[in-house]
């Protein structure tokens, strides 16, 4: 559809407004996702759990997620974007609470699932809306601060969680779980008031509606005519048939891979951060704790040069250069077990540092990548997707270091991520500089980097604003 108007316009405060809410589902999943890492050195005592049960715990809300992603997905490319938009918060904020109660792993496993499916359903809702209302020159540093969030999220989590062992030392870990009500009832406040997006209006026929929200979101007036949807055509009118056909099934099968060879030994390290520490030689209670926390902080910090780099090296080759990165560092832990806490803590850091930019583009790209009818499908099949290697992984990590070690854990971390190289050298595509239309619905050679595509009229004669 052309709505040079939304691809062009000076950024807002409405812009930032949208941002802030958006990222609040993110840095809420960021939280939820690794608390239960902090939980469960204390949960496995109370409640006397094995090592196959506790990770049954750390995977239930993977699983979650896979169904949350493959089933609110086409719901919100159907219904709307808005409509699903405080749903699934208010799922997060009751299960929260429910924790506080629960005595038995069953019953942890069932509300850890249910956050999962929460999770899930809010990366295609969060992320569509977001990037739909986003200027072009803006998604990049959008979806950077999107990913940003979740990774404080995760170190909030680890500092919470760490302060809430030192000040409840019996049954601390109930009351972890629980924190995330009260970000829940911040986000759901955050995001009153956040309005549809234009582009599902349009795709949808609702063209009048999206003409006045636009003027009054954005105060500029469109004509009719101009709001039209070449897209629906290419795009398979919303057909999920679509995402497997053509370049489509090849984007979703490379974001997919490279989500998933991304996501595995992250979500390692960030659920199970201190025991894998601890398999090292650290105090996991303590110093692991407090590690896995700095690990953390390295993950959030990759992301502010990766923001600048999307935008002026370009997509492809700098999430290429990050995959080969992040190997070395798993590698040089698995032939060297018995390192050093210095140099344990740097490879992880440095593995965190590098994982910025695949970071960020786990949301962008796929948002890029794919229509607006299509859209939100296509987010939430890729989450999907990518849930169940994560899932997987994320199981077998604590039965990994039991059985073949800490060597042989950095081994299978480190082959995932040279996994996720290969993917990008062969399918990684150049989104740079394009409009959102002309990267969802223009043919690429993943070999071909673009250039940035010169700025409309519109673009040069708006007010000069920034992020």
């Amino acid at each position: 559809m052309t709505i040079d108007v939304i691809d062009e316009a000076p950024t807002s405060p409405f812009h930032r407004k949208l941002l802030v809410a958006c990222c609040g589902g993110p840095l809420l999943d960021g939280y939820l996702l690794s608390i239960v890492g902090v939980a469960l050195v204390d949960m496995s005592r109370d409640l006397d759990l094995s090592t196959s049960t506790a990770s049954v715990i750390g995977v239930a809300a993977i699983v979650g997620m896979f169904f949350g992603g493959l089933l609110i997905g086409p719901l919100t490319d159907r219904l709307g974007r808005r409509s699903m938009y405080t749903i699934d918060l208010t799922v997060l904020l009751v299960a929260s609470l429910a924790s506080v109660v629960a005595v038995e792993a069953w019953q942890v496993v069932a509300l850890r699932f249910l956050i999962g499916f929460a999770i899930g359903a809010d990366y295609p809702i969060a992320t569509a809306l977001l990037t739909e209302w986003c200027p072009r020159r803006m998604r990049g540093r959008a979806m950077g601060w999107v990913i940003m969030s979740w990774y404080f999220g995760a170190l909030a989590a680890y500092v919470v969680g760490y302060a809430i062992s030192l000040a409840v030392p019996e049954g601390g870990w109930r009351w972890m779980l629980a924190s995330s009500a009260v970000l829940s009832l911040i986000v759901l406040f955050l995001r009153h008031g956040i309005p549809e997006s234009p582009r599902w209006l349009i795709e949808k026929g609702r063209v009048e509606e999206a003409r006045e929200l636009v003027r009054g979101v954005l105060g500029r007036d469109v004509p009719s005519e101009q709001l039209s949807a070449p897209e629906k055509d290419k795009g398979g009118k919303g057909d999920l048939r679509t995402l497997f056909r053509g370049k489509y099934l090849r984007r979703l099968m490379f974001v997919s891979l490279f989500y998933t060879c991304q996501v595995v030994p992250m979500w390692a390290i960030y659920i199970f951060g201190p025991q894998l520490l601890g398999a090292f030689g650290f105090d996991e209670h303590s110093v692991g704790t407090l590690g896995a926390a700095l690990v953390s902080l390295l993950f959030l910090i990759g992301c502010v040069p990766a923001m600048r780099l999307l935008e002026t090296v370009g997509r492809r080759p700098v999430i290429t250069w990050s995959f080969a990165l992040m190997a070395l560092p798993l590698l040089v832990l698995g032939l060297w077990a018995d390192a050093p806490v210095a140099v344990v803590l740097g490879c992880f850091s440095l593995y965190a540092f590098f994982a910025g930019a695949p970071g960020i583009l786990e949301w962008l790209y796929p948002n890029e990548l794919f229509p607006t009818s299509i859209r939100a499908s296509a987010v939430g099949m890729v989450v999907a997707f990518s849930k169940i290697g994560a899932a997987v992984g994320t199981y077998l990590v604590p039965l990994s270091l039991l059985h073949i070690g800490v060597s042989g854990t950095m081994y299978a971390g480190a082959a995932v991520t040279a996994v996720g190289f290969l993917a990008c050298v062969a399918w990684a595509e150049e989104t740079r500089g394009r409009t959102l239309d002309e990267a969802a619905t223009d043919a690429d050679d993943p070999a071909q980097a673009s250039t940035p595509l010169p700025r409309t009229p519109l673009a040069a004669t708006a007010p000069p604003h920034d992020a």
